[in-house]
Formats: C-alpha cells, sequence, structure tokens
C-alpha cells in the first residue's frame, strides 16, 4: 500500500517548535488550502528534526508553503477522558514558496552591488525569461 499527501497554501499562525523527551525536534503548523474560491481546508502539518527548525526559521503566519507528506490518523483522550481522533500530515517535505510581494524599496541584487558581468548591460538577458508570479496557479 501508498499514499501520498501534497498540498499548497499558507500557514495560519507561526509555526510551533517542541522537542521530544529524547530531544528530537518537531514543529506543528496549519495550512490553508484552497477548496474553491470561497472554501478553505485547514490541515494540521507536523515536521520532524532539521526541518522542523527551519520551519520555524523561515515560515511565518501568512507565508505560503508546499507540503508532501502522509496522511497520519490518530486517537486520544482528551481532558475529560472522551476518545477523539485527528487527522494529521506528516511531512516529509516543505517547500518554502515566494509570496509574489516586492518591495518597492528592495534593490535588485540584496545586500550586494550588481554582477560585474551585468554592469553597464541591459537588465534583461536574452536567454532568461523574467516569471510572474501571479501567472502561477498556485
Amino acid at each position: 500500500m501508498y499514499q501520498k499527501w501534497i498540498g499548497i497554501g499558507r500557514l495560519t499562525k507561526d509555526p510551533e517548535l517542541r522537542e521530544t523527551s529524547d530531544g528530537t525536534p518537531v514543529a506543528r503548523f496549519t495550512l490553508a488550502v484552497d477548496r474553491s474560491k470561497d472554501e478553505a481546508d485547514f490541515i494540521d502539518i507536523i515536521v520532524w528534526r532539521e526541518q522542523a527548525e527551519n520551519c520555524v526559521k523561515y515560515l511565518k503566519k501568512g507565508a505560503p508553503a508546499a507540503v508532501e507528506g502522509r496522511l497520519q490518523i490518530r486517537t486520544y483522550e482528551d481532558s475529560q477522558g472522551i476518545r477523539r481522533k485527528a487527522a494529521e500530515i506528516v511531512a516529509s517535505r516543505v517547500v518554502f514558496l515566494p509570496n509574489g510581494k516586492k518591495s518597492i524599496e528592495e534593490p535588485p541584487w540584496p545586500d550586494e552591488a550588481p554582477p560585474a558581468s551585468r554592469k553597464g548591460k541591459e537588465d534583461k538577458d536574452d536567454f532568461i525569461e523574467e516569471v510572474n508570479f501571479d501567472d502561477i496557479p498556485f
């Protein structure tokens, strides 16, 4: 048997980092994934180890991300002793996506001068096609 889940959405809040009793980092966050124009699903994501630390470091509320993983259904008892089920995605891969927002004040080459090979040349190279992130369907 095989299962795989892939979703693209935005974080509903900053990821939370914790450690297991043996010191293994684990992060949790919720991903809002559009179902239709007016509806979204809110998917709980679990990320382990170094990838968990990177998610906490680089992802914030509202950030777009692609998540690949497996569906996990677990049971637990709540504070009143009632047995509950939780569905969550255990991520095998999290990709940080660009948010499509550009700052007008942002220089074309952050924190450095333009490469020497581009000085005095036009901003466009003939062989590089510009990508408009608004045209990407996710």
